[in-house]
């Protein structure tokens, strides 16, 4: 594998790297209220407006058409430039549900929605796992029956992140009664100001409000509305799934390596009981020293894995579960650590209850550990794809 960078590519950081220098907001992005979701639309509309938009999106449907490599220098500058967290009300759109329409979706559907959600026109969310059907997505109950021309939509979804804000979602129902684990199951889109849509905020331990459980009583959705095939949505989610693995994650990575330097940066000034530096400590500075050799080993195996991709053409299929793990746990590791360092201080809350900037940020490795897949299933499918370990009685 080559790591040098061509022209272009060298051309492509300068010109990303200038353009965010002057472009990204003072202001950090709110904790609660419709604030939040309005800071998202107003970063998403300059981007589109200045040609950002769709980075890893075709061209012809409005996007830059970037190779991997170069998706991974915008992200590399973006966490230089300390640019809006990707992860943010526009993810389900840009990295979700756009790309999912645009390999599965009907022309209606791509002209409706592919240059809103580039625009920040409209906003998405997830409605995948419930409040029994967690990390094992195929167990979900919420179901879809279906009357003339449309779906009529019963159950619940939880960890619906950003929903409060989203125009749209999208939702993964059980449309042929009966049917069991990944069989029956539809991929639609739900109109989140549709009658019978209801949302219920979930206050975190950081003190934030971006997750929610939604609620579907009698929701009418029109079949137009299905992406891929009724009965068919396993398919279709394994492709949500497989963009969310492949680029649509390296943003995490990169801003690891941001904190790991801010770690060190904190040992560098915080004292010990004893009075001396924590870095003066043969025991924070060796963890330090191995967390950051892991930080930059994940850098590495993150560009060998994107080199492969662009070489084959795919995605990164069950090796992003390796992927997601390491950063999960190196991220822990890390937080840990931080918290060693800094003490009973860093469990700081305002009076508002939202948390202190490093607290947030030990209490998001823990996160990690759940959130976009838990550590245990990350290594079910390193266990049974790529090691073909039998499976666990």
């Amino acid at each position: 594998m080559d790591l040098k960078f061509s022209e272009e590519d060298q051309a492509f950081r300068i010109r990303a790297r200038d353009w965010l220098a002057d472009n990204v907001p003072k202001a950090h992005r709110p904790l609660h209220g419709e604030a939040q979701g309005q800071f998202d639309r107003d970063w998403q509309r300059k981007l589109y407006e200045h040609g950002w938009a769709g980075i890893n999106w075709p061209k012809e449907y409005g996007g830059l058409g970037l190779s991997e490599i170069q998706q991974v220098i915008w992200y590399e500058e973006c966490a230089r430039a300390e640019a809006p967290n990707y992860i943010n009300a526009t993810y389900i759109g840009l990295m979700h549900a756009g790309p999912t329409i645009i390999a599965c979706g009907t022309p209606e559907q791509k002209a409706q929605h592919l240059q809103n959600i580039l625009s920040g026109e409209s906003l998405w969310c997830q409605g995948f796992s419930e409040p029994n059907a967690g990390s094992d997505l195929a167990s979900l109950k919420t179901f879809g029956a279906i009357e003339g021309d449309h779906l009529v939509v019963n159950g619940a979804k939880t960890w619906t992140t950003d929903g409060q804000h989203a125009d749209f979602q999208e939702l993964l129902i059980r449309t042929t009664p009966g049917s069991e684990r990944h069989k029956g199951l539809t991929w639609v889109i739900c109109d989140m100001r549709a009658p019978g849509v209801s949302i219920q905020p979930i206050r975190t331990m950081m003190g934030d409000e971006h997750v929610n459980t939604t609620f579907y009583d009698d929701v009418r959705i029109p079949l137009n509305q299905v992406v891929g095939e009724v009965g068919g949505g396993w398919t279709t989610a394994m492709s949500t799934l497989a963009f969310e693995r492949g680029t649509g994650f390296i943003g995490d990575q990169l801003l690891l390596l941001r904190r790991v330097n801010e770690a060190i940066a904190i040992a560098n000034r915080v004292r010990l009981d004893d009075g001396t530096l924590a870095i003066e400590h043969q025991d924070i500075a060796g963890r330090l020293a191995l967390i950051k050799a892991e930080t930059l080993a994940i850098q590495a195996m993150t560009w060998t894995q994107i080199s492969e991709i662009q070489q084959s053409g795919g995605n990164p299929g069950p090796k992003g579960s390796i992927m997601k793990l390491m950063v999960t746990n190196t991220s822990k590791t890390l937080s840990q650590l931080v918290a060693d360092m800094i003490g009973w201080d860093l469990m700081e809350y305002d009076d508002d209850r939202n948390a202190h900037p490093m607290t947030y940020e030990y209490l998001w490795g823990w996160v990690y550990t759940i959130a976009g897949g838990t550590s245990e299933i990350q290594r079910e499918i390193i266990a049974d794809h790529l090691l073909g370990l039998p499976r666990a009685r």
